[in-house]
């Protein structure tokens, strides 16, 4: 019985309820293929259908755009209908999206317009997932829980961030690039499955009267999430820059096999990992808006390492690739989960996906515009410097956040 009760007591309270441990169950196992693809992806771009700079940041663009062109628009039409059937419909449809790259890859027909309209639908649905997602995390954690929910996530999060690089490295070796994408559409499946076996409850439908804008207006008027998003919009157009160019500038000017690739980027997850460990201490001790604020920073200011890393040889440049992508890894952990359970609190249910598709309508409509300029700006003035301008914007866009509210901000009770 002390036994029983002790292995018990080693399970997170929340994962002991068969409700949220399907909820994350469907978050881990999709996140998982999603870190698959985001290297078989790209690299069947750079591999398979030589894609340069330029194109790079086409494909990196066009995951973005949805944001920007649907993201108010998904948040009113996600609020007026059932947020777990909404998010089943989105893994189903992206499941099939997915799988016509390795389908037509077989039958020798794949082309680059063809990954760009994959990762344009792909984008659409993870819009529709994600305005969703909030409401159903809401309805199934108690607010004193937001933190540990939020932990437990983003931890598994961290964990597919370890594996699924590594994993997709290995596979884009094995496979080819094309045929490892099959595991990210599995992995949509999987979270379709885990969903359909829950049904909490979730707040009544909105009666659109207050329109698509509404949750412009309470971003307008809530002094936190205005700050966040200002900071963090400078942060992302400058992050997708980096990101447009990562994978070439590793690849064609570091030297850098994909399979290594994946490794270096799986192992530097485990800063993730740590920080998904240490965020409800840090928060308990310096409060979410401090450790969020201070996380920014510490994502950002790390991926100076990459650009540094074309002046020295050998393993070094493993180590320095490491380096930023562990330290890295850690700030975004810890600023995801932050925010995520500030925003639980200080947004109402009955706005949330509004205020969802319109932060990301402007924060990840920001992304676009950057991935575009970071591939004209490797083109023009070369991988390395573009990757030093994105650098020192992102670093720039972290430290907006310090004279704002959110640094003072502390979770109730």
């Amino acid at each position: 019985m002390n036994a029983g009760a002790g292995r018990r007591d080693l399970v997170p309270p929340l994962l002991r309820d068969k409700v949220f441990r399907r909820y994350w169950g469907a978050s881990t196992v999709s996140v998982f293929g999603d870190q698959v693809s985001s290297i078989a992806v790209p690299l069947t771009a750079v591999l398979v259908l030589h894609a340069g700079a330029i194109g790079m940041g086409y494909l990196t663009a066009l995951q973005w755009l949805p944001s920007l062109l649907f993201g108010l628009h998904a948040g009113a039409w996600v609020d007026k209908r059932g947020k777990r059937t909404t998010m089943i419909l989105a893994d189903l449809g992206r499941t099939v999206a997915l799988a016509t790259i390795p389908v037509c890859y077989a039958l020798h027909v794949l082309t680059l317009v063809q990954v760009y309209l994959v990762t344009f639908t792909v984008g659409a649905l993870s819009v529709l997932f994600t305005v969703s997602d909030g409401v159903l995390f809401v309805s199934i954690v108690p607010p004193e829980r937001y933190v540990d929910g939020q932990s437990l996530i983003y931890g598994s999060r961290s964990a597919s961030f370890m594996g699924g690089p590594s994993v997709g490295g290995l596979l884009v070796e094995a496979l080819t690039a094309p045929y490892a994408i099959v595991v990210d559409a599995l992995s949509f499946l999987g979270s379709a499955f885990q969903l359909s076996r829950i049904r909490p409850p979730e707040p009544p439908s909105s009666d659109g009267s207050e329109g698509v804008t509404a949750g412009l207006k309470f971003i307008r008027s809530s002094p936190i999430v205005r700050a966040s998003l200002t900071g963090v919009a400078v942060v992302n157009f400058f992050y997708c820059m980096f990101s447009a160019l990562f994978m070439l500038y590793a690849v064609r000017a570091l030297g850098v096999r994909p399979g290594v690739l994946g490794l270096v980027i799986g192992a530097g997850a485990l800063g993730g990992m740590l920080g998904s460990v240490l965020c409800k201490r840090l928060t308990a001790r310096l409060g979410a808006g401090l450790v969020y604020v201070a996380g920014c920073l510490v994502f950002t200011g790390p991926l100076a390492l990459v650009p540094l890393a074309s002046g020295v040889h050998g393993a070094a440049v493993l180590v320095m690739l490491f380096a930023a992508e562990f330290t890295s890894g850690f700030g975004v952990m810890v600023l995801d989960i932050s925010i995520a359970a500030i925003f639980a609190v200080v947004i109402p249910p009955s706005v949330r996906s509004r205020v969802s598709g319109a932060f990301q309508a402007i924060n990840y409509g920001t992304r676009p515009p950057g991935a575009l300029l970071g591939g004209l700006l490797g083109s023009v003035l070369g991988l390395r410097e573009a990757l030093w301008i994105a650098v020192a914007g992102a670093v720039a866009g972290a430290l907006l956040l310090f004279p704002s509210p959110l640094p003072g901000f502390r979770m109730p009770g």
